[in-house]
């Protein structure tokens, strides 16, 4: 049987090394960091992410704020808000909760977001310099994947390793971040003939399609490690695009829906605002 990779364990790890960082600097006399929410509309799922992120800014010491906007506000003040956060030196990092109503241009939104606050990694400007290699706020989802992988002690250089899934925000990134650690990507999405056969060969399978219990057995060759990035809601329950069941008695390493790679996201969020306070602090 594969060992179950647990999000929640390394997760409790970086936000240790948070919460000495800031008691830390309190210690010098310097003011905590500073993490600001948007989010335009009233969606559920959204509100509740954004209660958990309040709680553990709190536990950890950081101060959060939320700002809660109708869905009827115009563009242009929601850019003059950002535009305002972006001046305000008491603020380190902003994230704006996507997706956006239908009625907003996403990327003229997204691109008013100062790079330096930017700390979930959505602007153009922090995406050019990560795929050019430079360095930049990565998307957090896409580097709580390869800090999982990194933490089963695999050496990632010259694996064979398949990303399901070729969204902006996880796909693409997560296959980058592993071409920058040496391996050899296979990217796989709707359109990929004998995607089966393809994934045989993986050392590494990163799932992130939203395709309930999609990847079985059949799938993984033995011993490879499999990250599940899967969020979908059956029968009221969060299930992943693994069949945890059937996958863990074949794979080396496989995380968990919920308590893998979620549990880990969060946590990177305020890691990335905690980089950025550093650099506007000392």
């Amino acid at each position: 049987m594969g060992e179950v990779i647990s999000g929640k364990v390394i997760a409790e790890e970086i936000r240790e090394e948070i919460k000495r960082s800031i008691e830390d600097a309190k210690d010098k006399g310097y003011r905590v960091p500073c993490l600001v929410t948007i989010l335009v509309g009233n969606d559920g799922g959204s509100i509740y992410y954004l209660n958990n992120q309040r709680k553990l800014c709190e536990k950890l010491g950081l101060e959060s704020k939320a700002i809660l906007l109708e869905e009827n506000i115009k563009e242009e003040e929601l850019i003059s808000l950002i535009k305002k956060l972006n001046e305000d030196k008491t603020v380190d990092g902003i994230m704006l909760q996507l997706p956006l109503p239908k009625n907003f241009n996403e990327a003229l939104v997204t691109n008013s977001i100062s790079p330096e606050k930017d700390v979930d990694g959505l602007t153009d400007y922090n995406n050019g310099k990560f795929y050019k290699g430079q360095d930049a706020f990565v998307p957090c989802t896409p580097r709580s994947v390869l800090h999982l992988i990194k933490s089963t002690g695999v050496d990632i250089k010259g694996k064979n390793a398949v990303v399901i899934g070729r969204s902006n925000i996880v796909g693409k990134p997560v296959a980058q971040l592993l071409l920058n650690e040496n391996a050899t990507i296979t990217i796989c999405h709707s359109k990929t003939q004998n995607i089966k056969e393809v994934c045989k060969n993986a050392d590494i399978i990163v799932v992130a399609i939203g395709r309930p219990l999609f990847l079985d057995d059949s799938f993984v060759k033995e011993g490879a490690i499999v990250i599940d990035v899967g969020t979908s809601s059956v029968d009221g329950k969060i299930t992943g695009d693994v069949d945890f069941e059937k996958v863990i008695n074949k794979s080396g390493h496989l995380t968990p829906v919920p308590g893998g790679v979620g549990a880990v996201t969060t946590t990177l969020l305020l890691k990335n605002t905690c980089e950025a306070w550093e650099k506007n602090v000392y």
